[in-house]
């Protein structure tokens, strides 16, 4: 089974609307994409531009503070992502932004 790539990561993270020492980067590149298909996909389920734009900022914060370089990578590999991977950005990202209540 392919698992999605990075991108469909911020799907499920605008869906969705202990910090690790191995912090990482998004390749070049890599996060303007992951910005831009989140905000685009936020926007398509209904979230104002303003409130998606500060979703998928967080979102993208919360992965460079909890992946390391190499991990940030495998999110977007092209040939298939690990599911506990998958699973634990998207556990990250629900944490970390969903809306305080």
């Amino acid at each position: 089974m392919r698992v999605p790539s990075l991108l469909a990561l911020a799907a499920a993270g605008a869906l969705l609307l202990p910090m690790a020492a191995n912090a990482g980067n998004f390749p070049a590149g890599k996060e303007g994409a992951y910005m831009a298909q989140c905000t685009q996909v936020a926007s398509g389920q209904g979230v104002d531009a303003a409130a998606a734009k500060k979703h998928c900022e967080c979102g993208a914060q919360a992965i460079k503070k909890n992946f390391s370089d190499k991990e940030i990578a495998d999110l977007d590999s092209k040939d298939g992502v690990d599911a506990k991977l998958m699973q634990r950005a998207q556990s990250v990202v629900q944490q970390a932004c969903a809306p305080k209540s």
